[in-house]
């Protein structure tokens, strides 16, 4: 975990103190309550403590507060869901002498709580077992691990806790001979034994089901190469991937990324595949893939002809795992669906020349109190690269926005940060576009597709521009707040029926107003000015 992405929030002068100085020694950023810091300057003010780190909290960054434990326990309470995706949550009091790590702990909560615990010259309060006793978690194995029955690690700790031995088993090639060093070396707290009644734990390439071990664990430097022609169906993408690895003996858990041309940035098949293996999609250009010919053990004219090099798959896994990788499953094809897959031994190597394809998040914020925002559209703002949208809508954000690059656009620029935020995303970028209410509903959902539709000569965006996802937030919409606050007035057919003739001629607005008013619904006037 990056620990300048750690936000310290006071609310008290002293706590305030005590934050400034961990942020300050660790990159960090500090939060104070508005009213309380004295002559302190805080990175961010808030005047609600429990809405400022929920709004942290939900935006997935780790939070350390300098106050009560209680206080962080009920602004996070009611959205806790997933611990494997939990951020750090740590409580710290005001005199620094507690450093207690609440949430989190596995996914780097423990590794931060002893770090700040060094700084303030004091010891952290880690309470879970593996790690007060050896000083490891199996449940949260380092890079380039990967767990593939964590459901187990619970039973398993327990039994070492309990006294039992431990045997390592290592099923790896020769060229992973390092991987399976710094493994090993990982374990190494557990005393390893050659008892053949031992807890078994085990380094494979190989699935899960097909090694007998208490725990498995796969080194992620696989790295799968797809390709597929226009439509390709979702469910024989992902039919191909597992029948073809299972064959083969590989565990789709040690993919480490999957890669294909940015022609086929946009296709669903493939966004999905690495959707479902939570590595991203990562993309090169065609000139990038031909260099990768003379590795290929397919190469094809017609692949050639058609997109400018001579494979997608194969080439793609290769240049995703670097200079070393070798093919370990040539191309496999079906009608519409190809894959490669290479392995790197280096298990680390991040290619320098492929981007992930861009997206568009058309985010809702409703009417501008945190409240009202879903976790949903959180998520999304945390995850852009850029924020843009009309400057106050963007302020509104709070919290959630601290630290984002932005770009405001004037009333009346519409098209214009619709058409910038595209072309931003077709450079790779994530870009969310900020709307009050319902992106949706009068706001810059309706445009974004407008120009997506329209051909470049017409007005429209590039073709890069033109294959980045675009992902929606809903948001609650101004006629949803205002019947909330009023009683159930929608409680049947309703419209909304907006009065501004800057688009459309008033002759129609009047046609619309007669016409919901004789067919008795009850109407929802959007900008009545």
């Amino acid at each position: 975990m990056d620990i300048k992405a750690v936000h310290f929030v006071a609310l008290t002068e002293e706590g305030g103190r005590l934050a400034s100085r961990l942020a300050a020694g660790t990159g960090g950023v500090w939060h104070g309550m508005d009213g309380r810091m004295g002559a302190l300057t805080p990175d961010l003010t808030f005047t609600s403590a429990v809405d400022h780190i929920r709004d942290l909290y939900l935006s997935g960054k780790p939070v350390v507060g300098i106050c009560a434990a209680g206080i962080l326990i009920r602004a996070v309470a009611g959205h806790l869901h997933d611990k494997w995706v939990e951020p750090p949550v740590l409580s710290i009091s005001d005199d620094g002498k507690v450093v207690v790590p609440l949430l989190g702990g596995h996914h780097g909560g423990n590794d931060l709580a002893t770090r700040l615990a060094a700084i303030l010259e004091t010891e952290p309060a880690i309470t879970t077992a593996g790690d007060r006793r050896f000083g490891l978690a199996l449940d949260a194995p380092p890079p380039p691990f990967a767990l593939a029955n964590p459901e187990q690690a619970k039973k398993v700790m327990a039994a070492l806790i309990g006294g039992k031995d431990v045997q390592l088993h290592v099923d790896l090639p020769d060229d992973l001979s390092a991987v399976a060093a710094a493994w090993q070396d990982w374990l190494s707290p557990l005393s390893p034994t050659e008892n053949a009644a031992a807890i078994t734990l085990a380094l494979t390439l190989k699935p899960a089901d097909q090694i007998d071990a208490d725990l498995v664990y796969h080194p992620r430097c696989l790295t799968l190469g797809l390709g597929a022609s226009r439509d390709c169906p979702s469910d024989e993408m992902a039919d191909l991937i597992a029948s073809t690895c299972h064959q083969h003996g590989y565990a789709e858990a040690a993919v480490k990324g999957v890669y294909s041309v940015d022609l086929k940035a946009d296709e669903q098949a493939i966004l999905d595949a690495a959707s479902a293996r939570g590595t991203g999609l990562q993309v090169f250009t065609p000139e990038r893939l031909e260099a990768e010919t003379p590795r290929l053990a397919h190469p094809s004219e017609v692949v050639f002809a058609e997109i400018g090099c001579h494979g997608v798959a194969e080439a793609a896994a290769l240049a995703g795992g670097g200079s070393l990788a070798r093919l370990v499953i040539p191309k496999v094809k079906t009608d519409h669906a190809t894959m490669a897959l290479a392995l790197d031994p280096s298990a680390d190597f991040t290619p320098q020349d492929s981007r992930h394809p861009g997206r568009v998040m058309l985010v809702g914020i409703g009417p501008g109190q945190s409240q009202w925002r879903t976790p949903e559209a959180t998520a999304m703002i945390a995850s852009a690269d850029e924020l843009v949208g009309y400057g106050f809508y963007i302020d509104l954000l709070g919290p959630v926005a601290a630290g984002k690059p932005r770009r405001d656009f004037a009333l009346g620029e519409e098209e214009a940060r619709c058409r910038y935020a595209l072309e931003e995303a077709g450079k790779g970028r994530d870009v969310a576009i900020i709307c009050s209410g319902d992106a949706g509903i009068y706001a810059m959902g309706a445009l974004v597709f407008e120009l997506l539709g329209r051909d470049q000569d017409q007005g429209g965006v590039s073709d890069a521009a033109r294959r980045v996802a675009v992902d929606t937030a809903p948001g609650i919409s101004a006629l949803q707040g205002a019947a909330a606050r009023t009683g159930a007035i929608l409680g049947h057919d309703f419209c909304t029926i907006s009065l501004s003739d800057l688009l459309t001629p008033w002759e129609q607005i009047e046609k619309r107003i007669e016409a919901a008013g004789q067919g008795d619904f009850v109407i929802a006037f959007y900008n009545p000015v």
